[in-house]
C-alpha cells in the first residue's frame, strides 16, 4: 500500500513539473505578459509621439503660424512693421523680448544693441 502511495505521489510530481517550470508553463507565460504589456507601453508612448509630430506637420503645411513661430524662436526673425527691444537686466544677463509696434513712427528704447543680428531682420 505504501509503494502505490509513493508511486502515485511521484506520478503528481511528474505531472506538475511541466505545468510549472515547462516550455509553457506558468513561470514562462508570466514573463510573456510582462514582455506584452511592456511592449504596449512603448506602442502608446510611440503612438503619443507620431501624433505630435502629425500635428506639428499639418500646422506647418497648412498654417503660416506655425512657421512664424519658429522663424522667431529659431532664427530670431522678426516682422518689418515690429521693432526689437533688448532689455538688459542688473544681474549681467541680458533677456530679450520682441514687441509689436502700433504704428511705424512709435519709438523704441534699447538698452544694449543685439549682439549680431542676421542680415534679413528687419530693425
Amino acid at each position: 500500500m505504501r509503494l502505490i502511495a509513493l508511486c502515485l505521489v511521484t506520478l503528481l510530481v511528474l505531472i506538475q513539473y511541466p505545468l510549472w517550470l515547462g516550455k509553457g508553463g506558468w513561470m514562462r507565460v508570466r514573463e510573456l505578459d510582462l514582455q506584452v504589456s511592456a511592449a504596449h507601453e512603448k506602442n502608446d508612448e510611440a503612438k503619443a509621439r507620431n501624433a505630435k509630430l502629425a500635428s506639428e506637420v499639418n500646422d506647418l503645411k497648412d498654417g503660416t503660424g506655425a512657421v512664424e513661430e519658429r522663424a522667431r524662436l529659431e532664427l530670431g526673425m522678426i516682422k518689418n512693421d515690429e521693432i526689437f527691444v533688448q532689455i538688459a537686466t542688473g544681474g549681467g544677463n541680458a533677456a530679450s523680448a520682441q514687441t509689436s509696434a502700433s504704428s511705424p513712427t512709435s519709438a523704441s528704447t534699447s538698452t544694449a544693441p543685439p549682439a549680431s543680428p542676421p542680415a534679413n531682420q528687419a530693425r
